[in-house]
């Protein structure tokens, strides 16, 4: 297919999907075969300021619509999304790599804070102190930013993105959203229902670009808040830069999850939930479980584990019974196998290795299956570094104490778990385990939206998280009003010089 004949990947500004006039542009592929399936542009500079300037003339009334009406646009938005779960669920697939099931679970998990967002009018109250001194009253107000705006990752292009809009728009912001270039056409699907649901025009913008959009992003005066998930070094970047330029910023960044396993875990469940954490999404989640800390004669379970793995099926995301898709791009490909070898090399020992599969029907696909290392430490690389790949490193402690100090000698606190029957075992891992997100017999501790993601040290930067009440938080701005109303024929009491309130 020449250029000519590709769809692309179009602009969202002011309400109109608009060709960008770019002469930027990267293809968008099919991790499984290889084709093209669309050209995303690298949008200019002013392309990015007239979805700022759409976004800034928008705030002027949107900021100023009722909170019922709000709600209601979430509500109806909600009801589009499962009415188009199989499409969507086909369109990340196809250019993302992940099985359908797992596609349906990431636009899921989305859909949930999508849900959340429709119940904005609890969720954005004030607080109100009534005769805090004679006939004076105090309270509060949630008020919007402004212009705020995102930059998401290409392992979760329906799930983050729908993180990050919702929230924003509902409590009376407008957006400018900058998905991940390798897999924008399932966010911009979701774009198109969400303007079917009644979001007006400039109240949500997409541009579409690589460093020299983040950059503008960060640097904009206009835009107030920014929200990232990806990288560490990316995260830190744009952490840094936009809190230079005086914005709000969240960053939600890299993780080495670590699942401690007790000889007294039920071993069947389990090995089959490190297989699903370890494995599922090929690797490339952030909340994956990458290291098993083995305790004591847990540690005699990797011959077990390693044959759960081998039932998995490695396959393009479309077909029926595949387990394990493959990774987004040949350069992916390309680290996580050089990882692999970098870790045999540093001495691990290659239980089960994953490279070069035989996946019949898709030669060119970017696939690694399962691959589990046994005997890691803490100075190997496949340790140090986010594989972002189908790889289990497994550790061996003697007790659950020194499991503990391997995980918080981490830099990163974004997940963990621990595996037992033990309720006295659980409560002392909650209570001395330094991360943020805390599994209990639960691999992968995503919480629900009523709740905050709350990853923490080298996994996030800044102070609240990308959902639940913390957002709200977030996105608006706490304004305090000291009021006090005098009857017509009240007496002046005299001048009062002090800071006191009589």
């Amino acid at each position: 297919m020449s250029n000519a004949d590709t769809p692309t990947v179009k602009l969202l500004i002011n309400g109109e999907f608009v060709e960008s006039k770019t002469s930027e542009w990267r293809n968008v592929i099919n991790p499984a075969t290889q084709e093209v399936l669309a050209r995303v542009p690298f949008a200019t500079d002013d392309e990015i300021e007239a979805a700022v300037a759409s976004a800034k003339e928008a705030f002027k009334t949107w900021r100023k619509t009722g909170i019922g009406t709000r709600a209601r646009i979430f509500l109806k938005y909600q009801q589009l999304i499962r009415e188009n779960m199989k499409e969507l669920a086909a369109i990340l697939t196809a250019e993302q790599g992940k099985t359908l099931a797992d596609a349906e679970g990431d636009i899921f998990r989305g859909l949930e804070v999508v849900e959340h967002a429709a119940s904005i009018g609890n969720l954005q109250l004030g607080e109100l102190a009534n005769n805090v001194a004679t006939g004076v009253d105090t309270y509060t107000l949630l008020q919007p930013l402004g212009v705020c705006a995102g930059i998401t990752p290409f392992n979760f292009p329906a799930m983050i993105p729908l993180w990050m809009f919702p929230m924003a728009i509902v409590t009376g912001n407008t957006f400018v959203l900058k998905p991940s270039e390798q897999d924008p056409m399932v966010t911009m699907r979701l774009t198109e229902l969400a303007l079917e649901a009644g979001i007006p025009a400039g109240v949500l913008n997409v541009v579409h670009g690589g460093p020299d959009a983040v950059n503008a992003i960060c640097d904009h005066k206009d835009i107030k808040a920014v929200s990232f998930v990806g990288s560490t070094k990316v995260g830190t970047h744009v952490y840094n830069r936009a809190s230079q330029a005086g914005k709000r910023a969240q960053c939600m960044m890299g993780a080495k999850n670590h699942a401690i396993v007790m000889p007294d875990a039920n071993k069947d469940q389990t090995l089959n939930a490190l297989a699903g954490s370890a494995f599922g999404a090929a690797g490339q989640r952030c909340m994956a479980v990458s290291v098993a800390v083995l305790v004591g004669e847990a540690r005699d379970w990797v011959p077990e584990l390693a044959e759960k793995a081998k039932t998995l099926k490695v396959s393009a995301g479309a077909e029926d019974g595949t387990d394990v898709g493959p990774l987004i791009s040949r350069s992916a490909l390309e680290r996580v196998n050089g990882l692999i070898q970098k870790g045999a090399d540093e001495g691990a020992e290659l239980v089960l290795d994953g490279r070069n599969p035989t996946v019949p029907g898709y030669e060119e696909g970017n696939f690694v299956g399962p691959t589990i290392f046994n005997g890691v430490t803490a100075d190997m690389t496949i340790y140090q570094e986010e594989i972002f790949g189908p790889v289990l490193c497994v550790m061996h402690a003697e007790t659950m104490e020194e499991a503990i100090e391997i995980i918080n000698a981490n830099p990163n606190g974004n997940g963990t778990a621990i595996f037992t029957r033990s309720g006295a075992a659980a409560r002392r891992f909650q209570e001395d385990i330094d991360v943020g997100q805390v599994g209990i017999n639960v691999p992968i501790p995503v919480p629900v939206p009523i709740f905050s993601f709350t990853g923490s040290r080298g996994s996030k930067l800044g102070d609240l998280g990308p959902y639940g009440k913390q957002v709200i938080l977030f996105y608006t701005q706490t304004k305090t009003v000291t009021a006090r109303w005098f009857d017509e024929d009240e007496v002046a009491t005299g001048v009062n010089t002090t800071i006191r309130l009589k």
